[in-house]
């Protein structure tokens, strides 16, 4: 039987033939002859010998009677693949079920070393992701970063000819890493452009695919689509990402995003992604300023919709919600209630297959996605493929991407806005108050936090397709923080142990015009940092909780699955739950980076009443230090509460702002987050 480790070097350097050889120790496939593609059938032979002889590994692969596989074919190998278009959702629906439908890993090899030549290299990769995320017997596999395998959807162009030149001529051990250059998509003519930083950082964006990735809206096992409570963690993860995007807009003096509400308006904002595409060797297409998105007919991509069918399917949810209930497609009527409501209507507008009534409420985000994504050439005249919208990997590098989501998000405050003021029984924990509150960094001031810039190296020789083997690294800038630990005084008075959990959320502390907030529109910027379970003694306690221990973010090494460091055991259970921790926001960006002369902000902390938010399951291992965005891997949901709980309904009567909104259990305390925009450091 094969080492199920084997199938991860399929994912090394895809548009390469299977049979060249794979991994850091030099691993050879023994593909049979009835496998290899026409262009090399006839050198069989010669092909094994060449790249066998020097192989340190040689794994065999059986002959084995193959599943049709005409429909993943279908889609051209050097076509952009994209889960937002409809007829590629299907292509790869298909090709995942073959995948999960292998009846062993020996089995699962033989089809996936067949069809790695024949298929898409973005459709093979994303297929065999989720089919070894879902399957019993390989879901202890680390799936490498999606970085390393495909860089073109994250580095600058330019950047892979050095690569190249680095990797051909100076030996392994001895190369340097290549600089990639901060901010090279625009100039500060272009006002959008000071948040280069947060769209374009690779962490961010390989957290949005990686969150996709774990929860498809596509699959032919209805199992693989429908987590608990997906639905709303859709709604939350993205209702988040815009909070965090706000208060990086004022960290620049920027005012909230606008939402793109008006389908028949141009989108003011261009961007010119400056990437290519080395599946497809074509450029990233750009969009130009004031470009307006129009009716769709593209006949490869077997899409033809009207801008009418958006606004259609928008007028719908809007009437659902006001009306209080959905109604699916056997006609019956599904109330919009508080507990499932959000859950409902967030698989509706995404839409995933689990949506109520695809045909009444249609797929109003994933095709908003489409049309903006190809608004540059909305018929195919040009033979142009879709824009940077059209892919989870690269679309939050766009403007329009904010302005999208605030759309969608405005929708689902709708429904929030309809549901019962939380009321004080329902906010306070009796016998529990917080008497003190502070936060401080490293040998810095209590109440400060500071940002920095930070120069970290990524190994991209997974990606580098036809380069010489060995390392090669690209060395990027991202943002950076200080870290920094909360200390919360928490009085228990009830006279017994209780327990708690503490509720960590951070805003702006007025608006864009220097005015302090009204309640209902703070709530909406509130970002949450963290969340996790006290044990609380009679008397006075002292919390301490260090920045790093985020229920937001995973780690550094894990965002780049840099899988030889901090592995857990082989075969622990932390090992096992080591993968889904690919889903987590980066540490580094957990705060905005704030201004020069500090931008002032409240931090916000609650101890609710654990009885009320727990959920009775066992969480093994490691893997739910992220579950703020991306749940618990084949789990419930770590907390019975609302996602965003307290913030995510209007407040009770006579509430205008934050103070008057808290209650004994809650607290705030103004922090001021500086920015030193001089000072850059190297990763150790």
């Amino acid at each position: 039987m094969t080492d199920k480790k084997n199938l991860l070097l399929l994912f090394d350097r895809p548009t390469e033939p299977v049979f060249m050889e794979k991994g850091k120790t030099s691993t050879v496939f023994d593909v049979p002859d009835k496998y290899l593609t026409k262009r090399y059938e006839r050198l069989g032979n010669e092909i094994q010998s060449r790249f066998g002889e020097k192989a340190e590994q040689r794994v065999p692969v059986r002959e084995i009677s193959l599943p049709d596989l005409r429909i993943p074919m279908s889609l051209g190998r050097d076509e952009q693949f994209s889960l937002f278009v409809p007829r590629h959702r299907r292509i790869a629906g298909r090709l995942i079920d073959i995948f999960v439908g292998m009846r062993t890993v020996d089995d699962l090899l033989s089809v996936a070393v067949y069809a790695r030549d024949r298929v898409n290299p973005y459709l093979f990769n994303h297929a065999l992701s989720v089919a070894l995320l879902h399957r019993e017997d390989t879901k202890g596999l680390d799936l490498p970063s999606f970085a390393q395998n495909f860089p073109d959807k994250f580095v600058d162009s330019q950047v892979f000819r050095q690569v190249r030149e680095e990797a051909t001529v100076v030996p392994d051990g001895s190369r340097m890493p290549i600089v990639v250059p901060r901010d090279y998509t625009a100039s500060d003519l272009d006002p959008e452009h000071r948040l280069w930083y947060f769209r374009e950082d690779m962490g961010i964006n390989l957290h949005h695919w990686h969150w996709h990735l774990v929860y498809p809206f596509e699959a032919g096992d209805r199992r693989i689509v429908e987590k608990d409570r997906r639905g709303e963690l859709f709604y939350y993860m993205h209702q988040q990402v815009i909070a965090r995007y706000n208060m990086e807009r004022f960290s620049n003096n920027l005012a909230r995003v606008t939402r793109f509400n008006n389908f028949r308006e141009p989108i003011a904002e261009g961007y010119f992604p400056k990437m290519d595409s080395l599946v497809a060797s074509r450029a990233w297409p750009p969009r130009f300023d004031n470009t307006s998105i129009k009716d769709l007919n593209r006949e490869l991509d077997q899409i033809n919709l009207d801008i009418s069918d958006l606004e259609r399917w928008r007028d719908r949810i809007f009437e659902a919600i006001h009306q209080g209930f959905v109604v699916d497609a056997s006609g019956n009527r599904i109330p919009l209630d508080e507990r499932r409501g959000i859950d409902i209507l967030g698989n509706m507008l995404e839409a995933s297959i689990i949506s109520p009534n695809q045909s009444v409420y249609g797929d109003f985000h994933n095709m908003g996605h489409v049309f903006i994504s190809y608004a540059h050439d909305p018929d195919h005249r040009h033979l142009e493929s879709f824009g940077v919208m059209g892919d989870s990997a690269t679309a939050m590098r766009d403007p329009v991407f904010y302005r999208w989501h605030a759309y969608i998000d405005d929708i689902f405050q709708e429904h929030k806005t309809r549901l019962t003021p939380y009321t004080l029984p329902q906010l306070q924990y009796d016998g529990i108050s917080i008497s003190g509150l502070q936060v401080s960094s490293e040998g810095g001031q209590p109440n400060v936090l500071s940002t920095f810039w930070q120069q970290s190296d990524v190994d991209l020789s997974r990606g580098m397709d036809f380069v010489p083997r060995g390392n090669v690294f690209a060395r990027f800038t991202h943002l950076q923080h200080t870290p920094f630990t909360y200390t919360i005084n928490v009085n228990n008075d009830s006279g017994a142990q209780r327990f708690g959990t503490v509720r960590i959320f951070t805003a702006p502390k007025t608006d864009e015009r220097g005015q302090p907030w009204l309640f209902r529109d703070q709530r909406l910027m509130m970002v949450e940092l963290d969340k996790f379970v006290v044990q609380l003694n009679p008397g006075q306690n002292t919390i301490r909780r260090r920045s790093t221990e985020s229920s937001v973010t995973i780690p550094f090494e894990r965002t780049f699955r840099n899988l030889e460091v901090n592995r857990p055991a082989q075969g622990s259970p932390e090992e096992l739950e080591f993968n889904f921790c690919g889903c987590g926001w980066p540490q580094h960006m957990l705060i905005p980076k704030g201004l020069p002369g500090g931008m002032r902000c409240e931090l916000f902390v609650m101890v609710s009443n654990y009885e009320d938010d727990r959920v009775d399951q066992t969480l093994v291992g490691a893997c739910s230090d992220a579950a703020s965005y991306c749940g618990v891997r084949d789990r419930l949901y770590p907390d019975r509460r609302a996602m965003g709980y307290p913030f995510d309904r209007l407040p009770r009567q006579g509430v205008d702002r934050l103070v008057q909104f808290l209650t004994p259990n809650m607290s705030i305390v103004d922090v001021s987050i500086r920015h030193d925009a001089n000072r850059v450091v190297m990763r150790q």
